[in-house]
């Protein structure tokens, strides 16, 4: 079910780390998942803002949190927090997946690389 504001409940995440990040060989501070299409993409700290780009390229306003124990969303349109339903599970990335992550490519450094 397509609610009004763009969150489609039923479609799973499209991961468990970010897509974009990934595929490049990079790290992110924290995940977001699009409450539309599932992409899973890093938060507006980490370096490359996966996520926002994801709104941007699609139009895709919600996202909701994609990290353990949490369960807010934030609407880019808006710029403010929205409620939203339950979505398909996973609801998070695993509990074991460090933050900042992923494991092994975080650089010592990575304070002075995040966005604020």
């Amino acid at each position: 079910m397509t609610h009004h504001n763009g969150i489609e409940a039923g479609v799973p995440p499209s991961g468990s780390e970010c897509v974009e990040c990934d595929a490049a060989g990079g790290w992110w501070v924290h995940l977001r998942r699009c409450a539309q299409c599932g992409h899973v993409g890093c938060c507006e700290s980490s370096p490359a803002q996966h996520s926002t780009a994801h709104f941007h390229e699609t139009g895709h306003p919600a996202v909701q949190s994609f990290e353990p124990g949490e369960s807010w969303f934030w609407d880019y349109q808006k710029q403010k927090g929205i409620l939203g339903p339950e979505l398909a599970p996973p609801s998070s990335h695993p509990d074991d997946q460090p933050v900042p992550g992923p494991a092994g490519r975080v650089p010592d450094d990575w304070r002075e690389h995040i966005h604020e």
